[in-house]
């Protein structure tokens, strides 16, 4: 899978987030999601949200995420 692809997937689920996603093998992923949407939120919630996104391709063609979730604030 193409990260550009799971940028696009990430951005279309959660509308107005900053994403970046890097991957060198296709297969093993890491991404930086800045929402809004994640104020107020634990780490493993906002982890959920980013894998609601991705559905079924997670442990699929996605075989590994590894996510860093921020507020706008918390890049500041």
């Amino acid at each position: 899978m193409d990260p550009d692809h799971i940028r696009q997937l990430i951005e279309t689920g959660m509308p107005g987030a900053s994403v970046q996603v890097q991957g060198a093998d296709g297969v093993h992923f890491e991404a930086q999601v800045v929402s809004a949407a994640f104020r107020g939120k634990l780490p493993l919630a906002r982890h959920r949200m980013v894998y609601a996104t991705l559905g079924e391709r997670m442990g699929g063609a996605i075989h590994a995420l590894s996510l860093r979730t921020l507020t706008p604030e918390e890049i500041g």
